[in-house]
């Protein structure tokens, strides 16, 4: 947990809950905090060595621990772990690759354009529709993404994504219902109940709505029709299969007028914060907390 990306605190709140929650009958349980600012795993590997560690659960959010970079080594070592591989990581944490992939298998996503730092600002905004999201191409938790309103606005967007990426995205705004489908499984993939996202304290679902208590309202199962959420759920699958994904990811889509499943992003290794969807959906589907962990590694060990 923790390690040395910009979601060091998220990271930190799922590992210890993950920690909190693993049964102690079950596992004999290693907690392995990654220093903030580093992304050194020497000692990890020292400890996996020496205690024989039969699987490591990863609650490393962003880079470092959700683009291959772990996973790699894990795999060098010839270590089970929860989640994807190398390849799925990096093309979930990379949101260009990402796009790209799943673009050419007819999936619907929302028009983007490139910005690299040095680029023209002023040239750029020539090209883009206001309103826009600007965000950096490897980040989660939404840090350093806004949703710009005005053009007065977006020279900041720019300056804030350029902080945690020499790449950025800006990508059309999309008006629409707010959903995401968290999956399980490996080679037979299964799909939790829809979860709907009213954001309170932003614009749209940010950080601070994510994270803040009161920030967002979730309601699962979301509120849409037998068949649109059918359409949804079929819609993640095909990205959770198309990127490889394994043990478990949450896909996140919006529903352009309310109709029409667009696909923003997929999370490989999901918070698993008391505040995080994809706990709240599997406990709508029967599923307690430690019961999820279970199952996420069973998969691990498959």
């Amino acid at each position: 947990m923790a390690g040395g990306s910009a979601e060091y605190e998220i990271s930190l709140i799922s590992g210890k809950t993950i920690v909190e929650y693993l049964d102690p009958n079950k596992y004999k349980i290693f907690p392995f905090v990654i220093p903030k600012n580093k992304n050194n795993f020497q000692a990890l590997i020292g400890l996996i060595r020496t205690q024989k560690i039969d699987v490591c659960f990863i609650a490393l959010h962003g880079p470092g621990g959700e683009d291959g970079t772990i996973q790699k080594k894990l795999d060098n070592l010839g270590i089970k772990y929860t989640g994807s591989g190398i390849l799925a990581s990096q093309l979930g944490m990379d949101k260009l690759k990402f796009k790209k992939k799943i673009s050419k298998n007819g999936i619907c996503l929302p028009k983007h354009v490139l910005f690299r730092k040095g680029d023209s600002v002023e040239k750029l905004l020539q090209k883009v529709d206001i309103p826009c999201i600007v965000k950096p191409s490897n980040q989660g938790s939404s840090i350093g993404v806004s949703l710009v309103m005005s053009k007065k606005e977006f020279k900041n967007a720019i300056d804030l994504a350029l902080k945690y990426s020499n790449k950025v995205i800006v990508e059309e705004y999309i008006a629409g219902l707010e959903t995401t489908v968290p999956i399980l499984g490996n080679e037979r993939p299964y799909t939790l109940p829809v979860v709907e996202i009213l954001p309170k304290k932003g614009r749209f679902f940010d950080y601070k709505s994510k994270y803040k208590k009161g920030g967002s309202e979730e309601i699962v199962p979301a509120r849409i029709s037998r068949d649109l959420t059918k359409k949804v759920q079929e819609v993640a699958l095909r990205v959770y299969k198309t990127i490889g994904c394994k043990g478990f990811a949450r896909v996140d889509l919006i529903l352009k007028g309310g109709l029409k499943p667009v696909v923003l992003e997929i999370n490989t290794i999901p918070g698993l914060t008391p505040m995080s969807l994809f706990p709240k959906s599997a406990k709508a589907a029967g599923i307690s907390y430690s019961e999820l962990l279970d199952k996420i590694i069973e998969y691990a060990l498959e």
